[in-house]
């Protein structure tokens, strides 16, 4: 008897509409407070991850954007802890039928990798990593995604020093890039050894960035080139004629790193863009020498122009993998249906967009937790269909913000404003 072939976002004949979880994993406390950023221990969903998968899954969707912590699932070199994630993954799966597009790493590395991303071991240890969740949980997941939002990544952990390795300026940012490129590579290879009908699907932050100076434009070009580096090197693309190439050697990359990565025949299946209207556009302004950017509230307008830019630049399907906007339910209301109307006029128009995440479900933690000094409930962001909010034993309750109706509507195909 043949195997039916497994659930694949790339066969919907419609938009999937998919949620997430929001998962950054950064267990290295902060110097000034002692405090380590573990989402799903900041909302509960390490205790509650029944409940709360179970009210993802009642509201129709049949895919979520979901993460493991590896910190916890990998506690020491070489050495695996399968507890949690035994017990969530085939939950998820088997009992309510939602697929996971599984983030093996979205932010930070476990403790005991010294120096983080630019530790020689990185790229081993997390392909050592991602070989391992393939091997046990492959027969339950058949979409990955290496590691999110590489250019963040580097961002905060090589260019804003606010993750370790805590390097600064653009040499730290292109060195822990390529290192996170090198790793997500052999990651891509761990995944194909095991999963042999796995999509994996790159995940990275999409930008909309502009100038009103001509003489800026070399800069904006080279900004606009950074969200898709990621994929570049990881499928051997970066070589003597890519624009980033001399850029990066001249802050500090390796010649041998690069000469490494530019291998043909290494491809991912999806791009996974991220769009948020009031973090994804910037406005570059300064001189040549001293460039200096500042941002500027998104529109849907935005969002396609990022879309079809992803869709040529990239030249494979492209997934709306996170958006939202941190807000009222109102402020929230309006961008789902902006989305939707421009998922329609993309699809439309022929471009290969094949679905929309809401990312995150339920309200997170900013960021800032990890380095503030206010009560940890302060910190929250409400930006998903569910609120959390403290009831009187001080656990944080999913409580609805009737976005969630709305996007059942969505997910089931129903009530598409007349389409």
């Amino acid at each position: 008897m043949t195997a039916r072939p497994r659930p694949s976002i790339l066969a919907s004949a419609g938009p999937i509409w998919a949620l997430g979880i929001e998962d950054t994993f950064i267990p290295h406390a902060a110097a000034r407070t002692g405090r380590v950023l573990d989402e799903y221990v900041l909302t509960g969903h390490d205790r509650l991850w029944r409940s709360d998968l179970r009210l993802i899954a009642d509201v129709g969707v049949g895919w979520l954007r979901y993460g493991i912590p590896w910190y916890r699932v990998n506690p020491a070199p070489g050495v695996f802890d399968w507890t949690w994630t035994d017990e969530v993954l085939p939950y998820l799966v088997e009992d309510l039928g939602v697929q996971p597009i599984l983030d093996l790493v979205h932010y930070g590395a476990p403790l005991w990798l010294e120096g983080t991303f630019l530790s020689p071991d990185y790229p081993g240890r997390v392909a050592e990593y991602a070989a391992a969740v393939a091997l046990r949980y492959g027969r339950l997941v058949r979409h990955w995604t290496p590691l999110n939002e590489p250019h963040v990544h580097a961002h905060f952990a090589g260019r804003a020093s606010a993750w370790p390795p805590y390097r600064r300026g653009e040499r730290g940012f292109s060195q822990v890039f390529v290192a996170l490129a090198r790793g997500m590579a052999l990651t891509v290879d761990a995944i194909r050894a095991n999963v042999p009908d796995a999509k994996i699907v790159h995940v990275e932050g999409m930008s909309v960035i502009t100038t009103d100076d001509p003489v800026l434009a070399p800069e904006v070009a080279r900004r606009l080139e950074i969200p898709y580096l990621g994929l570049d090197l990881v499928e051997g693309r970066v070589n003597e004629g890519h624009p980033m190439h001399d850029w990066l050697l001249d802050h500090g990359v390796g010649r041998r790193d690069l000469v490494e990565l530019a291998q043909p025949g290494r491809r991912m299946d999806v791009f996974g863009g991220n769009f948020y209207p009031q973090a994804s556009c910037w406005v570059v302004a300064g001189s040549v020498e001293q460039p200096r950017t500042r941002r500027r509230r998104g529109t849907a307008l935005d969002l396609e122009v990022a879309i079809r830019d992803a869709a040529i630049r990239a030249d494979r399907p492209v997934l709306l993998t996170e958006t939202s906007v941190y807000g009222s339910t109102r402020s929230r209301s309006r961008w789902l249906e902006d989305v939707v109307v421009s998922t329609d006029h993309l699809r439309d128009d022929g471009v290969p967009l094949i679905g929309v995440t809401w990312f995150p479900a339920f309200s997170l933690f900013s960021w800032d937790y990890r380095r503030g000094r206010r009560t940890p409930n302060a910190y929250l962001s409400h930006m998903g269909l569910w609120d959390l909010v403290p009831d009187a034993a001080g656990e944080l309750a999913r409580v609805p913000t009737g976005l969630d109706e709305r996007y059942r509507e969505l997910a089931t195909g129903a009530a598409r404003d007349g389409r």
